[in-house]
């Protein structure tokens, strides 16, 4: 380690902002060499690292850590050894321009002082006091012998965090709301529109994005534009909580969304990605930085996810309001929206539960519903389904609530007829009656896909008048969806 000869080969200082001295900083009087100070840059170059340097022999020894430093005891993490920088280093922030070495926005994140436990060619042990970081770290090489592997480093943090920090978790289930009317004490309660899209959990540390869908499947190839979210994060450590929408003309439209929701390669994602982007619309916060807030009530876990300003092209906090309810309803039907979700100011998160805390007061009826069968089309539809059989979950089966045939586009009648050509069984799964003249001629499938309805009413008889088709529900299981569905009075 030392000199300055690699850091000023690969700069122009007639193209940078960077410091590029021509000779070696002059030390202040009585100066050892062994300085004290230390800086962590934030940089957001090609990927979002971040740069800890510490000042020896008159320059910044530098590490470039991916994922930042260890909050936890240790725990390691990647740390690429890159140039020694010049002292003046110290205090740069500035934008790198784009095509130059390191191009990319550079801030500092944490500055201070730093004692030394151990410096030697292969390891590094110090313990950092600034205003983010507190602790012990030691940085040592990492496994050679593989070509292009000679700058790898790890850093582990060798002492307990601060006190009361928790690490950060899996991510759990969503808590649900449970349908209903409108509140009558209005103050007590906040309102957010109900979104037609996909509930999506983001779990984001060291500016990494994790989305976990409600069924618990991860997500996150499905979405690439949501993962500029980590970068606008940073170090930030969070669970958040939100609906990933796609919009159509200036609304949320699910039969949008359905382009998107069962794309799982990476290369046809960021196709699609270009072609009907979505919008992570975020109303929760369930982690920050070490602490949980599920046992925070609403009114504050809100003001938290507000001080994060999260703002981006595709991603952005969701509204919430006070007040009149039925005025907030009214505007939701007026913009067409599902309708609006109230909150109970003084609730707390449950994950994995249907609260009464939290009541969805909906603008029409929908329903998630089991597919039980299908009926072949003819004419336009020769050679793929017809219409749906579908059904609620009951013992030992299903309970048939009704046949959908209308609401289909052309690419979703091929997708579900291959899907459920590929789970065809000789018997019906549903253990009530199907009407004699729905079931004949029949193709009959495992119960093992979820799709959503809009319907008019229910019939005495238990049947969905009017159904329409909204879409397939990866997200869902059979066994999430409630065997007496969301509103289920006739």
């Amino acid at each position: 380690m030392g000199g300055l000869d690699d850091y000023r080969r690969k700069r122009d200082p007639a193209r940078t902002p960077e410091p590029v001295p021509e000779a070696a900083p002059e030390r202040p009087s009585g100066d050892t060499g062994r300085g004290d100070a230390f800086v962590i840059q934030e940089h957001h170059a090609r990927r979002l690292h971040w740069d800890v340097r510490l000042e020896r022999d008159g320059v910044l020894v530098s590490w470039a850590v991916p994922k930042g430093l260890p909050a936890e005891p240790g725990q390691i993490r990647l740390a690429v050894h890159t140039e020694d920088h010049p002292m003046e280093y110290a205090t740069f922030e500035g934008t790198i321009p784009a095509g130059e070495y390191g191009g990319g926005r550079m801030t500092i994140w944490d500055s201070g002082t730093y004692e030394t436990e151990k410096w030697t060619d292969h390891e590094v042990a110090v313990v950092l006091h600034g205003g983010r970081v507190d602790g012990r770290y030691v940085f040592f090489r990492g496994p050679h012998g593989e070509p292009g592997r000679e700058r790898d480093w790890m850093v582990r943090r060798s002492d307990p965090p601060p006190p009361g920090w928790t690490p950060l978790p899996d991510v759990p289930a969503p808590m649900l709301a449970s349908p209903g009317t409108l509140p009558a004490d209005d103050e007590a309660w906040a309102f957010e529109f109900k979104w037609d899209g996909v509930r999506a959990l983001a779990r984001v540390e060291g500016g990494r994005v994790q989305l976990v869908a409600r069924s618990g499947h991860d997500i996150t190839a499905s979405y690439p534009e949501l993962r500029p979210l980590g970068n606008q994060l940073g170090s930030t450590q969070v669970i958040l909580d939100g609906e990933i929408v796609a919009m159509r003309d200036g609304r949320p439209s699910f039969a949008a969304l359905q382009h998107r929701m069962h794309v799982a390669n990476a290369a046809q994602a960021r196709r699609m990605a270009e072609q009907q982007p979505v919008t992570y619309l975020i109303f929760d916060l369930l982690h920050l930085d070490g602490t949980s807030c599920l046992s925070l009530p609403y009114e504050q876990r809100r003001a938290l996810l507000e001080e994060l300003a999260l703002d981006g092209p595709r991603w952005q906090t969701a509204p919430s309001f006070s007040g009149d309810g039925e005025v907030i309803l009214v505007a939701a039907r007026e913009q067409r929206l599902e309708g609006v979700v109230a909150k109970r100011l003084s609730s707390r998160y449950h994950p994995g539960r249907r609260s009464p805390e939290w009541v969805k007061v909906t603008t029409d009826r929908t329903m998630e519903v089991v597919i039980g069968g299908w009926r072949p089309g003819n004419g336009k539809r020769e050679g793929v389904i017809g219409s749906l059989l579908v059904g609620l979950p009951a013992e030992g089966g299903l309970r048939y609530v009704g046949q959908v045939g209308t609401g289909f586009t052309d690419p979703v009648l091929r997708l579900i007829t291959d899907r459920l050509t590929a789970i065809e069984r000789p018997a019906s799964p549903f253990v009530t009656e199907v009407p004699a003249d729905r079931a004949k001629g029949a193709h009959w499938v495992e119960p093992s896909l979820v799709g959503e309805v809009l319907f008019r009413e229910w019939t005495p008889d238990g049947r969905m008048r009017l159904p329409v088709w909204r879409g397939l529900r990866p997200d869902r299981t059979p066994d999430s969806i409630s065997a007496f569905g969301d509103d289920m009075t006739f």
